[in-house]
């Protein structure tokens, strides 16, 4: 059905040069139709395609045979079976060089962050056996290598220790934890098989870039109780109680002054600890530092830690009977992860925090793990599934769960080892698990020794990575609003809590996009002279108003929460049109078009507000012309009967149409 008749004239333009509105145009009009009819069953259908399948993830089994498409959905379930039947020699030689080169950094990131999340050293090695080996059986990335990282271990330990005490209760902490992480996985699965994987998209870069600089800050200033040798320490991560903490009763005190004067203060810093403490930390920051500045040399930062691990154990040994004041590890427990099932806690008063818990780092950990394989694999020119990836991830924690592990991802630091070392397929995952296999059966007594001050510098050194000023910085220039998310992450996390300081976050973000739609974009368009194209007054300077006629484009949808805001801006810009007008003495305004080409959809408030408009201008013997509106906007109208109103006359195509046949229109006809 057409809504407007097809009108056309000899064109004759002087030789194909383009008018001005101005002058009498003869040219096509073309119509605006109504887009082709469907059933609601098929717009259900396609919108909800569109929602949850852009991808069309069964493209592949088209025209298959049946014993095809049992092999194809294998593996689609389990990535391993589409590359694993084209691996050869020589991939392996690649994967088993990155697979030992990510475990020496693996193995003492691994007792690290569990210490980070307040639990035992060695649930950080059970987690950095099965989850790799779960991940390189369902996961779509090449060289994403997981295991603990320290956000989710921070915030983990944050949430669980602030109602429960890891030291006074053990037992029920870590249930909470391995509950916490079945939860994670839990959730993470979830997303992926309903396809809801843009829930982790209102964690934006910019909500990121703050909450991980800030929980950077909090987990450095928390290590100071391990760099410093503090035997009382708060629990508290917030910035004022931990640095009351550190300088308790010692304000005036300094580290340095610390080193050569221990008799003034000998039961709250040990000076052996901070002695090897930052000898050991300038190591490992200038092993960074050296990788940073020549990337060809990564091994070197890759193998610090397990180096300094090495010699700070063998230092200690050597001393052991004058290393009083430093603390160590002590006894590990050998052998494989032993099942933790039993130890899930689905009922009592923690089951909501154990929950609420593994939500949180749920969503931190899987935003995490799927920006860092994504980035790789676009390094490598190809594709991650995101759905995949949180279905690979949601089940490798479930899991993890059962087998004394706490929550795992994908780690960017550990990842960016694995891709430098040369990782080819995620047998560099099953590597990694070896040779963790390995420690935890025979190596575990070589830990004994190892002192908790090279555990805490080896976290920091981590942890400094996630302090971007250089993106906080272009986020500044960028969007101040972003800026603004940024810095509210930032200092949430530093003075009240990490969960309380990302959602504040992640509510200004959301106060942005709601700003957006309810406060939307609204443009006074002109012509560019000679030409019919329409653009912004104030974007182009050439453009000039065109008399007797107000072009406004609207750059979003009109919804209930906008509606209202539109209709009064859009008056606004008639009553100021008129008044411009009138002092310059120019022609008295005629018509109002509205550009409805960014108007992408339409509910039942906006066409209410569109007829409202129409009326208003009726009385004040002013035209309303629609340009452009999409499909479905054009459906609704139709069907709301709105088009009666405004006539066969009153919808164009282009701008340019509209003001070359109302101008036409307006001139007498000899």
């Amino acid at each position: 059905m057409d809504v407007n008749s097809n009108r056309s004239e000899d064109l004759s333009n002087n030789g194909g040069t383009a008018t001005t509105p101005t002058e009498k145009v003869s040219m096509e009009i073309h119509s605006v139709c109504l887009p082709p009819k469907k059933s609601t069953f098929q717009k259900l259908k396609h919108r909800l395609s569109d929602i949850f399948f852009p991808d069309d993830p069964l493209y592949r089994f088209k025209d298959q045979t049946w014993c095809k498409k049992l092999v194809l959905g294998l593996q689609c379930l389990f990535p391993i079976l589409q590359w694993g039947s084209h691996y050869h020699l020589k991939l392996f030689r690649s994967d088993i060089i990155s697979g030992l080169t990510i475990a020496s950094l693996a193995i003492p990131q691994g007792i690290s962050y569990a210490k980070l999340a307040n639990l035992p050293p060695i649930v950080g090695l059970y987690s950095s056996f099965v989850p790799p080996l779960i991940y390189s059986v369902l996961g779509s990335s090449k060289h994403l290598a997981v295991g603990p990282v320290s956000i989710a271990s921070l915030v983990m330990g944050t949430m669980l220790s602030e109602n429960v005490s890891p030291a006074a209760d053990p037992i029920l902490y870590l249930e909470l934890a391995f509950t916490a992480t079945f939860f994670s996985g839990l959730f993470q699965a979830s997303l992926g098989l309903l396809r809801l994987g843009f829930v982790i998209d209102f964690l934006s870069k910019a909500t990121l870039v703050g909450f991980m600089a800030g929980a950077a800050v909090i987990v450095s200033l928390q290590q100071l109780k391990g760099l410093l040798g503090i035997v009382h320490f708060t629990t508290k991560m917030q910035l004022i109680p931990v640095l009351t903490s550190v300088f308790h009763q010692r304000k005036e005190a300094s580290a340095i002054t610390l080193i050569f004067l221990n008799y003034l203060c000998p039961k709250f810093w040990s000076w052996e600890t901070i002695v090897m403490g930052f000898s050991f930390l300038s190591l490992l920051l200038t092993a960074r530092h050296i990788s940073m500045k020549k990337p060809k040399l990564f091994w070197i930062s890759a193998a610090a830690p397990l180096t300094s691990v090495i010699l700070s154990t063998l230092f200690i040994f050597c001393i052991k009977s004058k290393a009083h004041g430093i603390s160590i590890i002590g006894h590990l427990k050998q052998g494989l992860n032993p099942p933790s099932a039993n130890m899930l806690y689905f009922n009592g008063q923690y089951l909501a925090l154990a929950i609420k818990t593994g939500l949180v780092t749920g969503i931190l950990s899987l935003t995490e793990g799927v920006a860092v394989g994504r980035t790789f694999a676009s390094l490598k020119n190809y594709q991650v599934d995101g759905n995949k990836e949180m279905m690979a991830m949601g089940l490798m924690n479930m899991a993890g769960s059962c087998t004394s592990c706490y929550v795992t991802t994908g780690s960017f630091s550990r990842s960016a080892v694995n891709f430098n070392a040369g990782a080819q397929t995620a047998v560099s995952n099953i590597v990694l698990a070896t040779a963790v296999l390995v420690t935890l059966l025979f190596l575990m007594p070589l830990f004994y020794y190892t002192p908790n001050v090279i555990l805490a510098a080896i976290i920091i050194t981590a942890v400094i990575g996630l302090i971007d000023y250089e993106a906080a910085y272009k986020l500044w220039k960028t969007d101040k609003l972003d800026f603004l998310a940024c810095t509210c992450s930032f200092f949430g996390v530093l003075f009240i809590s990490v969960p309380l300081g990302l959602a504040i976050a992640v509510g200004v973000s959301v106060f942005k996009i709601l700003l957006h739609v309810t406060r939307p974009n609204t443009v006074l368009l002109g012509n560019i002279p000679g030409t019919h194209i329409y653009q912004s007054l104030n974007r182009y300077k050439e453009a000039s108003r065109v008399p007797s006629f107000l072009i406004l484009a609207i750059e979003s949808p009109i919804y209930f929460a906008n509606s209202t805001y539109l209709q009064e801006r859009m008056l606004r810009w008639i009553r100021e049109e008129e008044e411009s007008i009138k002092a310059n003495h120019g022609s008295s305004l005629k018509c109002v078009i509205i550009d409805m080409t960014a108007v992408t959809a339409m509910d039942t408030s906006g066409i209410d507000m569109v007829c409202e408009v129409k009326k208003m201008l009726d009385k004040r013997s002013l035209e309303l012309v629609l340009v452009n509106p999409v499909a479905s906007v054009m459906e609704k109208m139709h069907h709301s009967n709105i088009l009666d109103s405004f006539g066969t006359s009153s919808l164009y195509l282009t701008v340019g149409e509209a003001v070359d046949d109302i101008s036409a229109s307006w001139k007498p006809h000899p």
